[in-house]
């Protein structure tokens, strides 16, 4: 994913949640019905959780300073675990709450065509945000499933707003189920029942993106298949003949350092081998672009000794 990958459908989500947690309120309104009351809430909490990942896209953006000598590419990781948060306990929890109030205290649904009526445009508006996102996530999901792509992206936008719009649009369908029972048997225990399992769905999905940006977070390698490209670019068999060790470490979705050990051949001299290096740094930038911090220690490579 390009830097600012993702931007494209972050700003289509936006656009679409502060649209329909407008329209959801209006129809809470008039109707009382709690599972509109939860997706209203739950549309807000979208819309500041794009809010985040924009902030936090802009603020990765910022030059390597001598107290952050690696730059500030984590900041996006940072914001992407806010929004899992923001997503558990604004989302989540609080349809949790709304819906256990409701089977409690249960009313019936009035002016029912208000939040029928929201809950369609709404389906349409996250269906066009949710497309918005496929379509970007494709262009650099290569063979990935969809899973795979959520487990080992680099960079938490996507994944972020497909999780998110994804829960969104089974929110909508179970909230649309719940008003629908409700109005069907006159009972509006269906209504709160709607909504708990909306508060279940959002805390499912938030605890998927804490963990995933958590792991984001702790440092991860590169993919197995640039570990791949860089071990087969550093050897060139003549001044480079092998390489003893590596690490690999994302310092942001964009940036990522190479460490390791290499053997050179035992009688070159100083300069032969800083020319052998730079040669290899060469090699490892063309295959893998964003290796952009490398750092190489020449070595003598020696078998051990068989007994």
């Amino acid at each position: 994913m390009s830097a600012s990958g993702g931007t494209k459908a972050i700003v289509a989500a936006l656009g679409a949640n502060l649209a329909i947690a407008a329209a959801k309120f209006v129809a809470f309104a008039f109707s009382g019905s709690s599972s509109m009351l939860a997706e209203g809430v739950h549309s807000l909490a979208d819309s500041g959780n794009q809010g985040l990942l924009l902030l936090g896209g802009k603020k990765a953006k910022r030059e390597a300073t001598p107290e952050h000598p690696f730059g500030y590419g984590r900041e996006r990781y940072i914001y992407g675990f806010l929004v899992s948060i923001v997503l558990f306990t604004i989302g989540g929890v609080f349809a949790l709450y709304e819906g256990y109030e409701k089977i409690k205290h249960p009313h019936e649904v009035e002016h029912w065509y208000w939040p029928v009526g929201v809950l369609v445009f709404a389906i349409i508006a996250e269906g066009f945000s949710f497309r918005t996102a496929i379509n970007e996530s494709n262009e650099i999901r290569g063979k990935l499933s969809w899973s795979q792509f959520v487990r080992r992206a680099k960079a938490p936008e996507l994944p972020v707003v497909l999780l998110e719009d994804f829960g969104a649009l089974v929110g909508l369908v179970l909230a649309l189920g719940g008003v629908g029972l409700a109005l069907l048997t006159g009972d509006g225990v269906w209504d709160g029942i709607g909504t708990l399992c909306i508060g279940v769905l959002l805390v499912l999905i938030a605890l998927v993106l804490a963990a995933e940006t958590k792991s984001l977070l702790l440092g991860e390698a590169a993919d197995v298949d640039e570990v791949a490209k860089i071990r087969e670019a550093v050897v060139d068999g003549e001044t480079v003949t092998r390489l003893i060790h590596m690490r690999t470490l994302h310092l942001g979705p964009e940036e990522l350092l190479v460490a390791a050990k290499i053997a050179v051949q035992h009688d070159d001299t100083a300069a032969e081998v800083a020319r052998a290096i730079d040669a290899a740094e060469a090699r490892i930038r063309e295959a893998v672009p964003i290796a952009r911090v490398i750092y190489l220690e020449p070595d003598i490579f020696r078998t051990s000794p068989t007994t």
